[in-house]
């Protein structure tokens, strides 16, 4: 039976994570007040002491902005500690899945960026993950490396569906970024996903071992993001007084850390994985709605 160990339980892909690894074998979960992820005697100890044979790490430092002011701790966590995982993976021959971004890309393709690409970040952020990314091959043999982008939840913390459903509910009019490109990711959809590939590896398969990107299908920009959920939002109930959205460029929103501004990715590898493609974002945003409306 596999030992799973689930670092960042309680984030919003551990959370779904938990329910969709526990198949597999027996997921024991570290939240980041269980495990400080900035001391890497402390990842070591837990690993011992948990003897898995699969490492799932969820976790990672996320404030983009922050970041810029934060390095050190930003490298810890992204960097770091994933290498750490690494390290003690490859000890006990264990398998390693790792989460990264597409913030590890510029942003200056105008098709969607390929695991074959190279990577060339613009911010504290994207450095520290690709980093990462970069421990992560060095020092595990047994590792998948997931790419994802703009991933929300209906557990969890704040993520772009819930800022913009409370917004909404507050104010008549916002203004939203519509010059940077992507694809928004439900968590849900990633740790199916995840589960899949780890269930579909086996010692003569090794096809699912390496560097996949994986988000729901389908392009958007966070303004097509906003008035998408603010539609699908209408209907399920949501307390709304929002009345107007208005389109404006990354220049008219300055923040610390540069964003890339076109970061969608190829999900030809994935899909000849998995069988298919992953669903299209505007259906998995509908889904998570109803899912969140259900819980609260």
């Amino acid at each position: 039976m596999n030992k799973i160990l689930l670092i960042g339980i309680t984030g919003q892909l551990g959370q779904e994570l938990q329910h969709t690894l526990a198949p597999l074998g027996k997921v024991i979960g570290l939240s980041r007040q269980g495990l400080d992820l900035s001391q890497p005697n402390k990842i070591r100890q837990a690993i011992a002491a948990i003897k898995p044979n699969i490492i799932v790490n969820a976790a990672a430092y996320t404030a983009v902005d922050r970041a810029e002011t934060e390095p050190e701790l930003a490298k810890a966590i992204n960097s770091v500690a994933p290498t750490v995982m690494a390290e003690e993976a490859q000890k006990r021959g264990a398998t390693l899945v790792h989460i990264s971004t597409d913030y590890v890309f510029d942003g200056r393709n105008y098709t969607p960026y390929t695991e074959a690409d190279s990577p060339n970040p613009i911010g504290v952020y994207g450095k520290s993950k690709l980093m990462g990314e970069e421990g992560v091959r060095k020092n595990c043999a047994r590792h998948l490396i997931l790419r994802t982008a703009w991933v929300y939840g209906s557990r969890g913390h704040g993520n772009f569906v819930k800022t913009m459903v409370r917004l909404g509910g507050e104010r008549e009019e916002l203004r939203v970024v519509a010059d940077q490109i992507g694809t928004p990711t439900w968590s849900y959809d990633l740790a199916k996903a995840i589960a899949q590939l780890l269930s579909s590896y086996t010692e003569e398969v090794e096809i699912s071992m390496g560097t996949y990107h994986f988000t729901n299908s389908g392009v958007a920009s966070w303004y097509d993001f906003a008035i998408a959920i603010f539609a699908e939002a209408q209907p399920l109930g949501f307390p709304l007084k929002i009345k107007r959205v208005a389109p404006i460029t990354t220049a008219e929103y300055p923040t610390p850390a540069r964003r890339p501004a076109y970061s969608v990715l190829s999900k030809v590898k994935i899909a000849k994985v998995l069988g298919d493609y992953p669903p299209y974002w505007r259906d998995s945003l509908k889904q998570m709605l109803v899912q969140w409306r259900s819980l609260n």
